[in-house]
């Protein structure tokens, strides 16, 4: 969710900014006519710095590093953060006993939550598979059933758990189970 969001955030920056570069740029002297009653009005031969004004920043001695130093942070980071952006919506590839065989962390999240949700007394399940430095944690979020304790579903889980782990047979498996439970479904009467 985060990684969509940030995305969706960027892409409307950058097209808000886009749209205005695009505006500025093809700007015509007499849309400044046509600009809302409350838009400040500025002579046409007007700028945001003057020549003169500058002139002096650029004869002063710490204008130019100081702005060349902010760009290059500015891009930094903004290239850095695109580049998280990404790096979040991949996912690790875990190493299995065969020799140069692997399977997406995504591929058994989808088999643990498959195998999970079809246990008795288990409605629902979200899966995470998160591998790191040697060891992968599993952890899994299930919904129950009205009427099913957490007694009869953790025998199942500590056996889908045991698959896990077998088949990620390097890697040792840590498990988080979370239970919630499902409210009764009562009819209403109106």
């Amino acid at each position: 969710m985060r990684t969509a969001l940030n995305r969706c955030v960027l892409a409307a920056t950058g097209l808000a900014l886009l749209a205005a570069g695009t505006w500025l740029a093809t700007a015509d002297p007499a849309l400044g006519t046509r600009m809302p009653a409350w838009w400040p009005e500025l002579p046409g031969d007007v700028t945001f710095l003057s020549p003169a004004r500058v002139l002096d920043l650029r004869s002063r001695a710490w204008w130019t590093p100081t702005v060349l130093a902010a760009s290059v942070a500015a891009t930094a980071l903004g290239a850095l953060w695109c580049a998280r952006q990404f790096h979040g919506g991949g996912r690790s590839l875990i190493a299995l006993p065969a020799p140069g065989s692997t399977v997406r962390a995504r591929a058994l999240e989808e088999a643990v939550a498959r195998d999970a949700a079809a246990l008795d007394g288990v409605a629902r399940c979200r899966a995470r598979v998160l591998p790191r430095r040697g060891r992968i944690t599993v952890r899994l979020h299930l919904w129950l059933q009205p009427d099913t304790t957490p007694d009869a579903v953790l025998p199942g889980v500590t056996r889908l758990l045991g698959r896990a782990e077998s088949a990620a047979a390097p890697c040792p498996v840590h498990g988080r189970v979370r239970l919630s439970a499902r409210p009764h479904q009562v009819p209403h009467v109106r």
